[in-house]
């Protein structure tokens, strides 16, 4: 895998990872079959038809997006790590601001999963 890795979980419920350890956070990341550079492009044109999404960051492996609420503009960093070795997207969602986050994290990770 690559040396970068994504961030931890804080201990509120506002982030959900593929990297996680506890069953609070913990999500099943998503295996592909095409090479990193495909399955990075068909993800981004994913992400690319989600409102409000805004690239902020970009290399090889890496994809971080800042996702913004409709209602009352809060940001969640919204980051993915293609491990091209175990042909794995590991995938993080967390809230910047707040204790919760509705179920908002989950469901962007459950919109991409069609990769």
């Amino acid at each position: 895998m690559s040396a970068r890795t994504l961030g931890s979980c804080p201990t509120s419920p506002n982030c959900v990872s593929t990297q996680a350890q506890d069953e609070g956070h913990s999500i099943v990341p998503f295996r592909y079959r095409k090479s990193r550079a495909e399955a990075k492009e068909v993800l981004k044109e994913i992400i690319r038809s989600l409102p409000r999404m805004q690239l902020v960051e970009e290399d090889e492996t890496y994809l971080h997006y800042e996702a913004t609420s409709l209602l009352l503009r809060f940001v969640d960093d919204v980051e993915f790590l293609l491990d091209d070795e175990a042909k794995t997207i590991h995938f993080r969602s967390a809230s910047r601001t707040g204790y919760g986050d509705l179920g908002v994290n989950p469901s962007v990770w459950s919109r991409c999963v069609p990769l």
